[in-house]
């Protein structure tokens, strides 16, 4: 025992002698920040003013299941004015066995930083795409805290507490200390990516509507992931993960980011924009993240969404703000394909917003569409439906659909609804409430189209009151000549001279008629729907009796053959009466003939009135 003392007196000077030279040759390593769990009411929260280069912090996200894992936050400093006027940017890289794998992913905006246990911000940027290191930008608490004074859905305010913002210097942190470096890498600062996922959607699908979904802020991508039926119990803190949804049921669409601040009554999440379409109404749903994929060019979170706990009612410049235990108000649509073995229909809900519903039906129904086994080049959908408006009467919806050279049947039937359901959204009078949607669709499989080739009457002159025929010659797609004799009366009111007949398919109808979106941008919300009632069917060749005296339209309402007098008052008012059109020439009488096929083409043909 003696010698094994004196052993390790001889030994230990030595090893502590190594022990030091090992700590000095070694990389100075961060000390680990304090390790807290996420804090889930009234935080409180450090100020930008706060705040300096070297601080040392913790942020939480979830990489996988719904559990917030911890990372570590260094501070590089504070960019003033970076995302926008007295709008301050907080620089920082992050550190942990994790994040420095994946990355700065998509899906993490909106992860809290805390640091001495006080809330600072979110994260909510990252440089470029290909950037080897997680460094990232942190939008400030104080300016989420802001949306709340904007949201007047509930009177309530967010009870944390909160430290003034001195008006001076220091707000904008140590900016300066960052050196010419980092400052100009902080230029390339972007938001992290929030891709809106389509479940249920393939790949054509998201192509063929991307140019629509990028005009309004979104950024389709291909489902990885869906909705799940799943119950999940956990609840939703900080640094979990939530969805906001725009379709629900048998298709889904839904954008995926994390919690920053959460009470008992509200949320804020994400850091930066989804759409920043003010208010908005949003289903709020918990989020299971399956994995984290770690890539140079595009890293993500496969999520799929599960319990719906409220609603997204802002959607702001520095993040989005939800509501618990409130619904939104979905649309409910049904969509019935007939013509296989037997119908199929599918249901879904989609949100009512005036900037995405127009393009999200679309995107739906061409999807509906386009996924059937009856789905080929040579085909024709007949579609009936109706969009349910309260408290006026439905608009209805019957039309064909066929190939043309320029697009596939089910755009051309995507393109109408979406039409349909911008003019309704477009009024400037009041919100529409739609409460639903039905459409069927019969499905031939075939191209069923005609072309008006010519027209002729079997007369040159006729006098009031007569019975003249129209005999006009279509020609269908790959199929032999259709003649058709259309018999019509000449009105008695009709006066001596030259009488025009126009003989056209319903779109050049309805454009001599000014039934278009273009007038009826500026009409009241049953206005519109009274004209897009109105409209005529492209499964119809059409007659028209065109009479050289003024008409007017003012609103939905047509007032043929005015006197030259009542024109001239009309002509007058035009400026100050927006939704009034007066042409020179007056519809008297119109009829119809139906054909199994999509027409197109019109012909005018004049004849002399004794």
């Amino acid at each position: 025992m003696k010698s094994f003392r004196t052993f390790l007196g001889l030994v230990s000077p030595f090893i502590l002698i190594c022990a030091l030279a090992q700590a000095q040759a070694a990389p100075a390593k961060l000390s680990d920040p304090p390790r807290i769990d996420p804090p889930r009411i009234e935080p409180q929260i450090m100020p930008v003013s706060d705040i300096h280069r070297g601080m040392r912090g913790v942020a939480y996200t979830v990489f996988e299941g719904t559990k917030p894992e911890p990372m570590d936050v260094e501070i590089l400093g504070v960019l003033a004015n970076l995302n926008g006027p007295k709008s301050d940017l907080i620089l920082a890289r992050l550190h942990g066995e994790k994040i420095e794998y994946t990355g700065v992913v998509a899906g993490m905006s909106g992860s809290p930083v805390y640091i001495d246990g006080k809330l600072v911000g979110a994260i909510s940027y990252r440089i470029g795409q290909f950037s080897k290191e997680p460094i990232c930008g942190i939008t400030p608490i104080e300016e989420m805290l802001e949306i709340n004074a904007m949201d007047r859905t509930q009177p309530d305010t967010l009870s944390v507490a909160r430290t003034p913002k001195p008006l001076s210097k220091t707000s904008v942190g140590n900016a300066p200390a960052l050196g010419g470096g980092l400052q100009d890498l902080a230029q390339n600062l972007q938001p992290i990516e929030v891709p809106f996922v389509f479940s249920g959607f393939n790949e054509d699908t998201v192509k063929q509507f991307a140019p629509q979904f990028e005009q309004v802020g979104l950024s389709p991508v291909m489902g990885v992931g869906s909705a799940s039926h799943e119950h999940q119990p956990q609840p939703i803190e900080p640094g979990s993960a939530v969805s906001a949804v725009l379709v629900s049921g048998d298709l889904d669409i839904a954008a995926t980011c994390t919690v920053t601040y959460i009470d008992p009554q509200r949320l804020l999440a994400c850091g930066h924009p989804l759409t920043q379409f003010g208010m908005v109404d949003m289903p709020m749903t918990k989020a299971n993240v399956v994995a984290t994929l770690a890539s140079p060019y595009y890293a993500y979170k496969i999520v799929n969404t599960t319990d719906e706990v409220g609603t997204f009612v802002q959607d702001r410049h520095s993040g989005i703000l939800g509501r618990f235990n409130e619904a939104p108000k979905m649309i409910p649509v049904t969509v019935s394909i007939h013509g296989g073995a037997k119908p199929n229909t599918m249901k879904f809900s989609v949100l009512n917003n005036a900037k995405l519903t127009p393009v999200i039906m679309m995107a739906t129904v061409f999807q509906a569409l386009q996924g059937q086994n009856q789905y080929g080049e040579e085909i024709t959908y007949r579609m009936n439906g109706d969009i349910d408006v309260n408290g006026y009467p439905p608009v209805h919806l019957s039309n064909m659909f066929t190939s043309n050279d320029t697009n596939p049947s089910p755009v051309l039937a995507a393109m109408n609804l979406g039409d349909h359901f911008s003019r309704i959204f477009e009024n400037p009078y009041s919100t529409p409430g739609i409460e639903g949607v039905n459409l069927e669709f019969n499905v031939t499989p075939e191209r069923r189209a005609a072309h008006l080739e010519t027209a002729r009457t079997d007369v040159t002159e006729a006098r009031p009151g007569d019975e003249i025929t129209v005999e006009a010659v279509l020609r269908p797609y790959r199929g032999d000549p259709i003649v058709r004799q259309i018999p019509i009366k000449i009105p008695t009111s009709v006066p001596k001279g030259q009488l025009r007949i126009l003989v056209s398919d319903s779109e050049t109808l309805d454009r001599s008629r000014h039934v278009s979106a273009a007038f009826t941008r500026n009409l009241e919300l049953g206005s519109t729907i009274d004209l897009l009632n109105k409209e005529h069917s492209n499964n119809n060749l059409y007659v028209s009796l065109l009479e050289a005296d003024p008409e007017a339209m003012v609103a939905d309402k047509v007032m043929p053959t005015l006197p030259l007098s009542v024109m001239n008052v009309m002509q007058g008012t035009r400026g100050a009466q927006q939704d009034m059109l007066v042409t020179g020439e007056s519809a008297v009488d119109e009829t119809s003939t139906p054909m199994d096929y999509v027409v197109s083409g019109s012909q005018l043909i004049s004849i002399q009135i004794k």
